[in-house]
This record gives C-alpha cells, structure tokens and sequence, in this order.
C-alpha cells in the first residue's frame, strides 16, 4: 500500500478517486478506517470467545484470547496485508501510531489480566508480555512467508507457554 496511489487503490476497489478522497483524505486516513474496522473485528473474535467462558479457568481464557488473535479476519491474506502496512506506516503517522498502541496495550492488558488470576503481578507481567510476544511472532512470521497460518501449530506453541508459566494444580 505504501507504493500505491489512490488512483491505484480506487481502481482496484472499483470506485472514484473523488469518493476516497472524500470519505477518507488520503492513505492514511483510508489505511486508518480499515485498520479501525479489522481491530472491532479483532476485539468482537476475542470478546465472543471470553462471553463464552464465563466461569473459565485462566489457562481456558487466555486459549480464548489467543484464538481471537488468530481468527480468520485477523488472518486472511487481506487483513494481514493491512496490518502490514499499518505496523510500517504507524511508526511515522501519529494517529496510526496512537491506534496501534491503543490495539497493543489491549492484547497486553488482556493477557496481564487472566495471568494475574493464578500469578503474582511481575509475574503476570512478564508472561503476558511473553506471550504477547509469541502472538505476535507467529503471526509475524505467516504473514512475511506468504503462507497461511498453521493454527495447530500456533495453538500447540501457545498452549504450550501458557501451561508453562501457569501453575500446576
């Protein structure tokens, strides 16, 4: 997105450059409303998955909030595009910056949260941001290889950090 016009972009969308123009500025303002709409999305997947462990255990619901992280709207070749190209613009556009700092303190704060549930808060801490971490590199890594994401794969990976820094009943 970042080499593309928006005559580019209007062409490929099958509309008028007048009503990009309009409706979102420029680039910015266009890559912004997308990513806007791919994080409800991202909350909406995560959100659904809590709602529906209302009584989980902590390992139960962080495996919730993994799995949100890696539902098919926030996987699909589209949205991964997009988060590409809203990681690398938000690091010069401020309010790009602002929403993904805003996308990342709520993954963080959610992990955090459940962690502290069984954990001490530095503790929590530092497993929240570890698996974080590992959300976030397993995605990155599917996304920069071109292939689809192996879910067992990230699930077998996660589960495996989770009970790792849970303790044993």
């Amino acid at each position: 997105m970042h080499d593309a016009t928006i005559a580019q972009i209007a062409r490929r969308a099958g509309v008028s450059t007048g009503i990009i123009s309009h409706y979102f500025k420029d680039k910015n303002g266009l890559l912004e409303a997308t990513m806007r709409d791919i994080t409800g999305q991202l909350r909406d997947a995560v959100l659904s998955r809590l709602r529906a462990l209302p009584n989980g255990s902590a390992e139960q619901r962080l495996q919730a909030i993994v799995g949100g992280n890696f539902d098919e709207t926030q996987v699909s070749g589209a949205a991964m595009k997009a988060w590409l190209a809203f990681w690398a613009s938000s690091m010069h556009q401020p309010m790009l910056y602002r929403l993904q700092q805003v996308s990342s303190r709520r993954l963080l704060s959610n992990l955090v949260y459940e962690f502290r549930r069984e954990l001490p808060r530095e503790q929590a801490e530092e497993a929240g941001y570890g698996l974080a971490a590992l959300i976030d590199g397993l995605w990155l890594r599917a996304a920069l290889s071109g292939k689809p994401l192996d879910k067992t794969l990230a699930q077998s990976l996660t589960s495996h950090f989770i009970s790792q820094h849970l303790p044993t009943e």
